[in-house]
Formats: structure tokens, C-alpha cells, sequence
């Protein structure tokens, strides 16, 4: 079996890779039928050199591989026939922008298994970036603060080589960080990677009550998830998993936390059906206290009213008038600032790159040579002989949809 490794194209450019060299190392070491070919690039995170060095050729030969590996959507016309491809397609949601994507991979005849739904009997991902968009998120959150109350100024997290190198960025000014509440929604890949970055700089930790209820004598943070942001309706005690399974059956009862925060960094799963966390409306009221918003989730006009717009790594804060609706230079003394980036992991490509390498490398690789005993393989591929497999047949009126 012989895997390559592609060049990211899609732009903005994309840093990440699905295998370090360790990890094309370590795959060569554990099944020796495997091959891996890494096509030259000028921007991965790990150089073409770093790859020869360990033995791994680099060469234009991706056409004599078996299976392809990206991390982006691949170029309508750099996919190459009859191959088996991964990369985040993002379809599964009928996202209309990759529809000729779609149609693209279906007419070329390629097996597509998209990283979003690599997954293990019980339906839990296996292999995602989610940890360091928490990661990432968290410490652009405290830029954020630093710039609009102008307090302090932190390098960008894309020019800093590592999560360690950010946390020491944020021990720095720890001290100049007034006697905020921190809230932190969330306890997935995304919520405790920004964790991993609370509890690194030092930050003290604390409940519901006491977060709810006490004044502090320094910055102070809480973690919350589902159960403790919304409520039933019909005053019933709910749980997370009633939640997840209906969350028509909720409201929200994140308010309470709203009138006490002053920076809310949001890493919270959001499904469809769910109550938003807060709205516009509540965000107008006088009670409403928060000031700076790390929204990691970035969901558009969604459980986050304040997040009108995604926003870029060149140019990651804007702000949001509660009273106006409408955006704001974020130093406005109205202004909530928002941080809506959603492409966190690229700024942190060395990191995650081997973050997500580990995971493939243990959960995904195996199944080539196992005969897919888990049925890792079956899960995740989305086309297979031109048409939609059954488990992704939903998409099958999303592609013969004609645009309007």
C-alpha cells in the first residue's frame, strides 16, 4: 500500500500535513507493506528536507500512489483520478460552496473518506484538530483583551513555535490582567484545549456557585458545559445527554453566567435544534457584562449573537455595537470584541500536525492492513464506484440539485 502525502493548495495556505516525518517513520516501522511518497511543498510546516532526512522520499509521483492524504479540500483540478483521497471535504453538512466539489469526486471516480467522519463504533471522531482550535483560541482571546482595553500587547500565536512558547507568552502578563471572570463553555477537544492554556499560565480555577456568587482578588476562570448553560423547559432536571438528544426540549440559561463575565472564550459544541447561548437581545441589556468574546466555535449568527462574521488570521478582532447591531471598531468603549477566526489550527501547524498524526497513525493506518476489522474505513468513505456509499446517500439531492 502506497500512501502519499499531497501538497496543500488551497488558499489561504495551509501549513498542516496528515503525517510528520516521525510519523511516515513510525508507519514504515509498524507495517511493511506500507510505502509513503510526500510530494514537494513550500510551505508545510515540516520541510521537504526534514522529510529526506529520515529516509522518506520527496518527489512528483503522487500519481503512483494508492491513497492520497490532505488536510484541506483538494482543487477540483488537481484531484486525480481513481484514487482514494482523504481531506476534510466539508460536504457532510450539504455546504453549498463544495458542491462541485462533490460532483467532481463522484465523476473521477474517487474514493473520498473525509477526516470529519473517521470515527469509532459508538460514532466518537477519532481524528480532529479540535484541540488546538482550543488551544489557539484561548490565547488570541487574552490578545484580544489586551488590545482593547490596551493592557498589554502578545505576539500572534502564528509567529510563536509551539503551545509551550504561547504559554509562556501568557505567564507574562498574568500579572497585568485585572481581577476578571474567565468563562470557558465546553469540556470537548476544543474546551479542554483552551483548558490545557487556563491552567498552564496559572490561572486559578472555580465553580458554578463560587463563580456565580463570590468576588475574587484576582483573574479567575470557570469551565462550564451543556447541562449548567441551558435548562428544561418544564422545569425538569435535565442532564447533557437529554440534552444532546433533545435540545428542542431546553432553553438557555447562560444569562446568569453573562451578568458576571468579562471574557468568555465559547468552545462549545453547537447541534442543530439547540437554544442559542445568548441572543442579540440579551445582549443589549444593561446586565449583560461581557466585553471580549473568543467565540473557537464560530458558528455565524448562531448561539453567539456577537459573532456576526468569521474573522482571519491577518486580521482576527472586530466589534460588535449590542445597540446597533452592527460592527464596530473593537476598541469602542460598546464594542464587545470578538475573536472569530476559524481556521485556528493553522497557526499553530507544527503542533498540530503531530497531534493529528498520532491519532491517524493509531486509529486509521492499521485499518489498511487489518482488513478494516473496526470498520474505520467503511464509516468514513463517502463515495466509492461514482456513486454516494449508503451511509452518505442524504447528499444524493444536494448534488443533483441544479443552482437557482
Amino acid at each position: 500500500m502506497k500512501f502519499g502525502i499531497i501538497r496543500e493548495r488551497k488558499n489561504p495556505p495551509d501549513r498542516r500535513v496528515v503525517l510528520s516525518p516521525e510519523a511516515c517513520q513510525k508507519v514504515l516501522s509498524n507495517h511493511s507493506k506500507a510505502q509513503i511518497i510526500v510530494e514537494p511543498s513550500p510551505i508545510r510546516a515540516f520541510d521537504d528536507a526534514s522529510y529526506r532526512h529520515l529516509g522518506i522520499p520527496v518527489e512528483d509521483a503522487m500519481e503512483t500512489c494508492d491513497v492520497l492524504l490532505g488536510v484541506k479540500e483538494v482543487p477540483i483540478d488537481a484531484l486525480i483520478p481513481d484514487k482514494k483521497y482523504f481531506f476534510f471535504s466539508h460536504t457532510i453538512k450539504k455546504q453549498p460552496y463544495n458542491r462541485d466539489l462533490l460532483r467532481a469526486i463522484l465523476k473521477k471516480n474517487i474514493e473520498l473518506y473525509d477526516h470529519e467522519v473517521i470515527t469509532n463504533s459508538k460514532e466518537v471522531r477519532l481524528v480532529a484538530f479540535g484541540r488546538y482550535a482550543g488551544i489557539v483560541g484561548a490565547y488570541n482571546g487574552f490578545r484580544a483583551y489586551g488590545l482593547k482595553f490596551d493592557v498589554f500587547k502578545l505576539p500572534k500565536a502564528n509567529a510563536l513555535p509551539d503551545q509551550k512558547a504561547l504559554i509562556r507568552e501568557l505567564k507574562k502578563i498574568k500579572k497585568q490582567l485585572p481581577n476578571i471572570k474567565i468563562l470557558l463553555t465546553g469540556r470537548g477537544r476544543v474546551g479542554n484545549g483552551s483548558r490545557e492554556m487556563l491552567d498552564g499560565m496559572g490561572l486559578r480555577r472555580v465553580n458554578v456557585a463560587e463563580y456565580l456568587e463570590e468576588n475574587f482578588n484576582e483573574p479567575v476562570y470557570c469551565q462550564i458545559d451543556a447541562g449548567e448553560y441551558n435548562k428544561r423547559k418544564d422545569g425538569v432536571r435535565g442532564n447533557k445527554t437529554n440534552f444532546f438528544a433533545h435540545p428542542e426540549e431546553y432553553k438557555s440559561d447562560f444569562f446568569r453566567f453573562a451578568e458576571v463575565t468579562d471574557f468568555y472564550i465559547a468552545g462549545h459544541f453547537y447541534g442543530q435544534g439547540a437554544p442559542y447561548l445568548y441572543t442579540r437581545e440579551d445582549a443589549k441589556h444593561p446586565d449583560f457584562k461581557i466585553k471580549v468574546v473568543a467565540d473557537i466555535s464560530c458558528d455565524i449568527d448562531g448561539p453567539v449573537a456577537s459573532t456576526i462574521r468569521a474573522s482571519t488570521i491577518a486580521d482576527p478582532i472586530y466589534g460588535y455595537d449590542p445597540k446597533t447591531e452592527k460592527e464596530v471598531n473593537f476598541k469602542n468603549k460598546s464594542a464587545i470584541a470578538v475573536m472569530a477566526v476559524d481556521n485556528l489550527p493553522c497557526e499553530l501547524p507544527r503542533d498540530a500536525s503531530i497531534g493529528f498524526g498520532e491519532a491517524f497513525l493509531k486509529y486509521v493506518i492499521p485499518a489498511f492492513f487489518d482488513g478494516d476489522a473496526d470498520g474505520i474505513l467503511q464509516r468514513a468513505r463517502m463515495t466509492k464506484n461514482r456513486k454516494l456509499t449508503p451511509r452518505y446517500a442524504y447528499l444524493q439531492a444536494f448534488v443533483d440539485e441544479i443552482p437557482s
